[in-house]
């Protein structure tokens, strides 16, 4: 088995590795202890500029715009203390305005799909944009994903941090409500990614948020994330139609290939599932309590993620729609299998079935998500591994 080892373990070990200099700062980047900074990343084509801001703790350092408040970079060590790039994306903001898959957008108002493109809601019916089959994806043709937010330093206790603020009008791509949006991330002294959702709305509307990254532990130009190890809490799964509409039942993973209870190469079952592109991209229903709700541990890096949430479900995808078009970060053109993305949420269509849990918003209630990514490595070289 191999141990989950924290950054801030392998510096308090006092070990110098390889390359390495200040033990204190043994698994870190070298760009200085805990910060906040910003620069100009460009204008949207209607002339709105875009903000880049890094947050750092001196061992990992991740990057988002304003744009899409989305995740950019997100640089953390190996085992080695070698620090990596392990987000998909491009390295300027005219990539993420000529169209992609969602690398690591901030997605709303509503994530993942909500059958038929429409729902009702206090007796009155509402039309989304139809942007997925017949389905909509993601909030529509222009999600949060392709707005500009505000962003301020938040910077506290925690760590260094960023708040992005937006405002969804009523009836922006169909959805009722003014809808008041934060999104806060974190990089935490614990070498934690944590992000913290909160909205609140003037009408009963639908909001299921997430963050869209694609991960790769071993770095966005290392290959398939097949040999990635993945361990989920989740004994249960919403099953889909075609069109990856859940169907309302909710199933045992037992016996199935989406049964990652223990920790499971992503490419040992990948085969066995049955869809075009092969590859999973399911919602797991998560066990309740458990924390971490998922677990990924890269072999060849040595690098180690886990996510723990406040959220029911997570959509585990494994980049199945990437098929070399898309170029991205150094100019790699992005392959199928190249990345996994953990999207915790609500379940996928809820707002047609009553047994899932609700994604209602109603006036005077505040929607609130926490979802932390934390890493570390699975072992290092001198370290007490009892």
């Amino acid at each position: 088995m191999h141990r989950f080892v924290p950054f801030i373990a392998v510096a308090a070990s006092l070990l110098v590795l390889p390359g390495l200099g200040d033990p204190a700062r043994a698994a870190g980047p070298a760009d200085g202890p805990r910060r906040v900074s910003r620069m100009d990343f460009g204008k949207t084509p209607g002339g709105t500029p875009v903000e880049l801001y890094t947050l750092s703790n001196g061992r990992i350092t991740a990057k988002v715009m304003t744009y899409g408040a989305i995740l950019t970079e997100l640089d953390v060590p190996d085992r080695n203390g070698k620090p990596g790039d392990v987000v998909l994306g491009f390295d300027s903001l005219e990539g993420y305005l000529a169209g992609h898959p969602y690398f690591g957008a901030t997605v709303g108002r509503v994530a993942n799909r909500i059958g038929g493109a429409k729902f009702s809601l206090d007796g009155k019916d509402y039309q989304l944009a139809v942007n997925n089959g017949p389905n909509t994806l993601h909030g529509g043709n222009k999600g949060f994903d392709k707005v500009v937010w505000k962003a301020e330093d938040v910077s506290g206790p925690a760590g260094p941090a960023v708040k992005f603020t937006y405002r969804s009008p009523d009836g922006e791509e169909g959805y009722p409500g003014n809808l008041d949006v934060a999104v806060t991330y974190t990089v935490t002294d614990q070498d934690e990614l944590k992000i913290d959702y909160k909205a609140t709305t003037d009408k009963a509307t639908p909001v299921v948020l997430t963050n869209h990254s694609y991960f790769n532990l071993a770095g966005p130009a290392s290959g398939t994330i097949l040999d990635h190890e993945v361990t989920l809490a989740a004994s249960k799964y919403t099953p889909g139609d075609a069109g990856m509409i859940p169907t309302g039942a909710i199933e045992s993973v037992k016996g199935t290939p989406l049964d990652f209870t223990t920790p499971t190469p992503i490419g040992a079952r990948i085969k066995e599932i049955k869809a075009d592109p092969v590859g999973y991209d399911h919602n797991f229903v998560i066990d309740p309590g458990a924390r971490p709700a998922a677990r990924v541990r890269d072999p060849r890096s040595g690098r180690v993620m886990e996510v723990s949430t406040t959220e029911p479900g997570v959509q585990f995808y494994t980049g199945n729609f990437l098929d070399g078009k898309v170029k991205g970060k150094g100019g790699v053109a992005y392959q199928q299998h190249q990345a996994f993305c953990l999207e915790t949420q609500h379940f996928p269509d809820s707002v047609h079935h009553a047994n899932f849990p609700s994604t209602i918003l109603r006036p005077g209630q505040t929607y609130t998500q926490t979802t932390i990514y934390k890493f570390g490595v699975d072992s290092v070289p001198g370290l007490d591994r009892r």
